[in-house]
């Protein structure tokens, strides 16, 4: 059997409406041909506004009340030896003898022209103000866009930092050779040519203690001998000795009154040892010694067999005591099971010392 492995401002307001409306009707209400604002008192004869009639800003007319004039220069002395008015021209024409009234209509469509060329004007720089930001706002986009794709492509090709001095720097070369696969272990345990290392009982069950899986185990005697058919029990010397046996290494260990020996048998090739495994029969002798009794004798005890690279190795376990085991005892098949690991797990590290050491790489 098998014992287991290693993610834009508002539109203004046109000046044509306020122009008319200030200077048109309600500038006739207050500057002559209605009385009332600044004339109400002309017709007592006193000043109305800055004029001597009751015409307010314009010359009074044959009875005062005259419509004022235009702006036609400077200003004329009344008729009466009154001070100066602020209009000059001729007197009369007006519907009181007054002079003559501005073009109110004119000066509304001149005030109505200017606003429209502000508000030409107006939108006209609004226009080109959204045409200058549209063609920034491309361009950015633009260069965006080339950045990208710079950083989408990698980039530009880096160049290598000159040398200290000034000489190319010389770029690193790969060999095109992959280099070999580390040593496998099993290799060394399974060819002798390679399988060099020193073997001895001691050293194959070093220590007095060892411990599976949380469960200790006391070490007794141990042995090593090139006759390999005189530590064996039944007809496993025969399978042995048939098979090229060059050494057996025994152990027994010791727990709760159950011993087991186990035996590893050195073989010239895998394929002795895998022979002698698939043939084995009997068992190996119990080791005795070392505060170890007598054990499997005349009893029925548990022998297994398994073989790893150019080694096979067996365990007889059973108690103390010399009890019959039964499968029943399941204290004995695991002490069997430690101790078949415990020899596959030392023969393993063998092979992974050496193969480390042929590597170069330091022993783990």
């Amino acid at each position: 059997m098998s014992f287991g492995g290693p993610q834009w401002p508002q539109e203004p307001q046109r000046q044509g409406q306020q122009g008319q409306q200030g200077y048109g009707e309600q500038g006739r209400e207050a500057y002559g041909q209605q009385p009332g604002g600044h004339g109400q008192q002309g017709q007592q004869g006193q000043g109305q506004g800055y004029g001597q009639g009751a015409g307010g800003y314009g010359y009074p007319g044959p009875q005062g009340g005259g419509a004022p004039a235009p702006f036609l220069g400077a200003p004329a002395p009344g008729p009466q030896g009154g001070a100066p008015g602020p209009y000059s021209g001729p007197q009369g024409g007006g519907p009181q003898g007054g002079g003559p009234t501005p073009d109110w209509s004119a000066l509304a469509d001149a005030s109505a022209s200017r606003a429209r060329r502000k508000r030409l004007l107006t939108i006209g720089g609004g226009v080109l103000a959204a045409l200058v930001v549209g063609a920034v706002v491309a361009t950015a986009v633009v260069a965006t866009g080339k950045e990208d794709d710079t950083a989408k492509n990698g980039g530009g090709t880096p160049t290598a930092p000159a040398s200290p001095t000034g000489s190319p720097t010389p770029e690193p070369t790969f060999s095109s050779v992959a280099p070999p696969p580390p040593p496998n272990p099993k290799d060394y345990i399974s060819d002798p040519k390679k399988d060099r290392a020193p073997l001895t009982a001691e050293g194959l069950f070093p220590g007095r203690k060892l411990t599976m899986d949380g469960r200790p185990y006391t070490k007794g005697a141990t042995s090593a001998t090139a006759n390999c058919a005189a530590v064996t029990q039944g007809g496993l010397g025969a399978v042995l000795k048939k098979n090229g046996c060059q050494k057996v290494l025994r152990a027994t260990y010791v727990r709760d009154g159950v011993a087991v020996t186990v035996g590893v048998a050195v073989f010239p090739s895998e394929a002795a040892a895998l022979k002698a495994k698939n043939q084995a029969t009997g068992g190996i002798a119990p080791l005795t010694g070392a505060g170890v009794g007598d054990f499997c004798r005349a009893t029925v005890c548990l022998r297994r067999s398994n073989a790893i690279g150019r080694y096979a190795y067996f365990t007889q376990a059973g108690f103390t005591n010399g009890k019959k085991v039964t499968t029943a005892d399941r204290g004995v098949f695991r002490s069997s099971d430690d101790l078949g690991t415990f020899a596959f797990n030392q023969i393993y590290a063998r092979g992974k010392s050496q193969a480390s050491a042929a590597a170069g790489a330091p022993r783990q």
